[in-house]
């Protein structure tokens, strides 16, 4: 589908807009994206990262990519993470940081569709160890935009890198069926 077109379906036909800038110049970042509360968040995904047209990742079970259509989760971004042993999650993502030239992880802090009272910690402690950038970015339904903070570097201070964190999200109205 021509980026022409995909702009058309997100600006014009849904109504969307952008609120402030995808760092593009940053070849390493961990994306957080909140609120997860559909599995639409998947597809606006799909459509932003067209629209932006830069390359995004995600992280999947191994077996996903093993399966027949393991080259389409690929071509979407997708990067395998072997959970089938005790292994390290985080260790095992920030390996793949390093091993590539250009990795920009998105992810949800909630780790469910479902409300949760509190995210879960890994996306933070990946950019850690990684050494990259946090950028949070927040579909907003309720407003029809998607919004856009500057990239983020974690402190030592991980219970105030959250709550600033979480102060970029309020008000984000996730949807609802």
């Amino acid at each position: 589908m021509s980026q022409k077109l995909v702009k058309f379906i997100f600006y014009k036909v849904l109504g969307w807009k952008m609120v402030g800038a995808f760092p593009g110049h940053i070849n390493k970042m961990v994306i957080a994206v909140a609120p997860h509360t559909s599995y639409f968040d998947f597809f606006l995904g799909v459509l932003v990262r067209a629209v932006l047209n830069e390359p995004i990742n995600w992280i999947g079970k191994k077996s996903l990519f093993d399966s027949p259509i393991g080259w389409f989760f690929r071509w979407m971004g997708g990067a395998p993470i072997d959970r089938s042993k005790k292994s390290d999650t985080v260790a095992a993502t920030v390996k793949i940081f390093k091993s590539r030239s250009i990795f920009r992880l998105a992810l949800s802090p909630e780790g469910t569709r479902k409300k949760v009272d509190r995210w879960k910690t890994g996306f933070y402690f990946i950019a850690k160890a990684a050494e990259v950038p946090i950028v949070l970015v927040a579909f907003d339904f309720g407003k029809k935009q998607v919004k856009f903070s500057s990239p983020l570097i974690p402190t030592n201070h991980k219970e105030a890198d959250l709550a600033e964190y979480h102060q970029f999200f309020e008000g984000v109205e996730g949807y609802h069926h």
